[in-house]
């Protein structure tokens, strides 16, 4: 099949072609095989073609495949938002509204945090991914690729530096940094919103510090400023829990949802105080396809899955599996080039460093290559693209995972 009507501008990870897939394995159209890590970049915790899923949206199939919720409600919209709302563990009345993705999801936070405050500008931080959107570029903490020849971006947006026992920049590091920001680039009341991931996705799977966490929301309650949790990549059970706010002791006021919220089916959502929610004027909010019937039956099928008790176990399992193979590996020193484990739960990520601890991006791409060709598919992250981060399907069987974990060791052999 040719390529050549697709844009040369979309990055290509791993040059195959899939036809089909079953819980955490693909397929090609040459017929081989996969083990998959990747899980859609965080978006099939439940993996491939779940039945349960696959039947929710079959038999919504045949009763309305679409209507647009600001023309004419539909029974799914309102059934998924009063699930999804009583979803989120947080003690205030929560409402929301549903997108087409977590990008999307994020651009109309920025929209709600205006209408609420009165204040335009936003802090993000260091290594953060919010979305290829205009807006949402700015947010993310890394240039290249994502703002490279697109000019100016709407803001205004400042960053600070991401404290993270996974990084090694300490809490007090991170407030004498925003302390400064304060001091030399911008009056705190300016400030509208910090926007921050409780989990790194993009950036290398780095676990926000649970002191600077809560010093933050003190901050933003103390100077009426908004905070917004992306939850796009850490939410749905990938660390163990429902959400990764919960393990820092916080509440956000915003919640940024996409990935994994409808097994596969493109949907995202922004919910979050019910007071900001209701603040723009009618018709502020909304969007043609938000919310679409096909998705709300997925996301209601993928809620019902996503119990605690299947979150926990899920989560241990892997993370269990994860980590009992990594403290291998390093006992053996197997790899001159195996550096930390970042992450909770099982949202993993396995740096690859040089023996001076500098990142070792060759090394990764390698070990793509060696991993696809042994049947094992991988995905990098990390300012320096040289950690993997693991995305296998919370639902993946036993035996698959540790199948994955032997190729991955066999790769890591041979990186040179």
């Amino acid at each position: 099949m040719s390529r050549e009507t697709i844009s040369q501008s979309i990055s290509i990870v791993h040059p195959i072609s899939l036809s089909h897939g079953k819980n955490a394995e693909v397929w090609d159209t040459t017929g081989k095989r996969y083990i998959d890590f990747v899980g859609g970049i965080g978006v099939l915790n439940l993996g491939h073609c779940h039945p349960r899923v696959v039947e929710a949206i079959r038999e919504q199939a045949t009763k309305l495949t679409h209507y647009a919720f600001n023309a004419a409600p539909h029974a799914p919209y309102i059934e998924l938002m009063d699930r999804l709302t009583a979803f989120i563990p947080v003690d205030y009345p929560v409402s929301g509204m549903l997108t087409n993705s977590g990008a999307e999801a994020a651009e109309n936070a920025l929209k709600i945090v205006r209408g609420a405050t009165g204040r335009t500008a936003v802090i993000a931080f260091d290594g953060a991914f919010h979305g290829r959107t205009l807006a949402t570029l700015n947010l993310n903490g890394k240039v290249a690729p994502y703002k490279q020849k697109v000019g100016v971006l709407p803001g205004p947006v400042f960053h600070l530096p991401f404290p993270s026992r996974d990084n090694g920049v300490t809490c007090g590091e991170a407030l004498k940094a925003m302390d400064r920001l304060f001091s030399v680039e911008i009056d705190v009341d300016d400030v509208a919103c910090f926007i921050i991931e409780p989990v790194q996705g993009e950036g290398g799977f780095l676990t926000l510090d649970v002191e600077f966490a809560q010093a933050l929301r003190r901050f933003c309650d103390e100077k009426n400023i908004l905070l917004i949790a992306d939850e796009i990549q850490s939410g749905f059970g990938r660390t163990g829990q429902r959400f990764a706010f919960s393990r820092l002791g916080i509440e956000p006021d915003l919640i940024l949802l996409g990935k994994s919220i409808a097994g596969g089916v493109p949907l995202g959502a922004v919910v979050g105080r019910k007071t900001l929610l209701d603040n723009l004027p009618k018709g502020g909010l909304g969007g043609t396809y938000s919310g679409n019937p096909i998705a709300c039956a997925a996301a209601l099928a993928t809620l019902d899955e996503m119990t605690d008790e299947h979150l926990k176990s899920w989560g241990t399992q892997q993370e269990e599996a994860i980590l009992s193979r990594y403290e291998s590996w390093r006992s053996k020193k197997l790899s001159p080039y195996l550096g930390r484990l970042t992450g909770v739960g099982a949202m993993r990520g396995i740096e690859l460093a040089n023996a001076d601890g500098s990142p070792a991006p060759q090394q990764l791409t390698q070990l793509l290559a060696l991993a696809r060709e042994a049947g094992l598919l991988l995905m990098p992250s990390g300012k320096s693209r040289h950690i993997i981060r693991l995305l296998a399907p919370l639902t993946i069987e036993a035996v698959v995972l540790e199948e994955g974990l032997d190729i991955l060791e066999e790769c890591l052999v041979k990186l040179a």
